[in-house]
């Protein structure tokens, strides 16, 4: 298992930090169309002694997952995965929301020690979303979970070729919330049955899950046992813990929420999970209340010491618990 990390912004100062802590890989977001940019933000994480490992977020994928692509999106991320090839970037990070990424209704709920954590209530999405129903019916429209799987298998019959010519894998990122329907669209990364369902979509070993743990925690899924069961299939982890369930969650510190973090770090070992493995979403701790909700850093920096801890604690063998 390598320590990764996501760094907003993407500084110099926060490079040595997470260097400093024992982070291996940088994840980043789409560069955009060019390649400079991506050879230049690849060497200023290599100056630090890390790899540029995935992409992920905001990707030009949005008119393929509603089917209505002129083509624009699937050259663009034809052209993305060509660009990793030549950056040497092994792994693409994607998700099928429509419509919308992940969504939360507050930014500044309490844990621990008064620290500033996101959270979702799906009752007060809905009360938002009838409020501005008028604006919501012009500017979107439905689409249906059989629509979703057909645009998806399409996509993957398409991009996986290509994805595996330039030695690139695309891990899934589960919904999140992994509601049945948001905002009058249908989700379907919403369970384990529909990940196994994916990987049958496609034989491909580039075909692929990224574990995000609390998204699985909102399904309600027994962590370390649906880690045993989609085995193989991980190539990316987001780790991190909600209390709650898909209507209603609020985000943790890592060692603070419902989940059993010893157990779940003690079953990626035991599947020989070996790829990158990130915090995710932190809480803001005293001080970062101006930062980006879920991505500062005095949270990454305990979530980097309390994952290296329980990383080396399952490789060596020791009890950990």
């Amino acid at each position: 298992m390598r320590l990764a990390s996501v760094l907003t912004p993407l500084s110099d100062h926060h490079l040595a930090l997470a260097a400093q802590c024992g982070v291996e890989e940088i994840t980043v977001r789409y560069p955009g169309a060019e390649l400079e940019p991506l050879l230049q933000t690849k060497a200023q994480i290599e100056r630090h002694g890390m790899k540029l490992g995935i992409i992920e977020g905001y990707l030009p994928i949005e008119k393929l997952k509603l089917g209505k692509d002129d083509g624009s999106d699937m050259s663009a991320m034809k052209r993305l995965l060509e660009h990793m090839s030549e950056a040497e970037i092994p792994l693409l990070c994607y998700n099928f929301m429509a419509g919308t990424d992940w969504v939360r209704t507050k930014l500044d709920a309490r844990e621990r020690g008064g620290a500033l954590v996101t959270a979702f209530d799906l009752k007060e999405a809905q009360q938002a979303m009838s409020l501005n129903s008028a604006a919501i019916q012009a500017g979107g429209e439905t689409i249906t979970a059989d629509a979703l799987w057909t645009n998806l298998e399409r996509m993957l019959a398409e991009l996986l070729p290509v994805a595996e010519k330039h030695g690139v894998t695309m891990v899934m990122h589960p919904d999140d919330p992994p509601l049945a329907e948001f905002a009058g669209k249908a989700r379907i990364m919403n369970s384990v049955e529909n990940f196994e369902r994916l990987m049958r979509l496609s034989p491909s070993r580039h075909n692929a899950i990224c574990f995000c743990q609390g998204t699985f925690a909102e399904m309600g899924a027994d962590i370390p046992a649906a880690i045993r069961r989609l085995g193989k299939h991980i190539r990316y982890v987001h780790f991190r813990d909600v209390r709650g369930n898909a209507a209603c969650f609020a985000e943790t510190f890592h060692d603070n929420g419902p989940t059993d973090m010893v157990a779940a770090m003690r079953a990626y070992h035991d599947i020989s999970f070996t790829g990158p493995m990130r915090p995710d979403h932190v809480p803001q701790l005293d001080g970062e209340e101006e930062g980006e909700p879920g991505y500062t850093m005095m949270g990454r920096l305990f979530a980097y010491g309390y994952m290296r801890g329980l990383i080396q604690s399952v490789q060596a063998g020791q009890p950990t618990s």
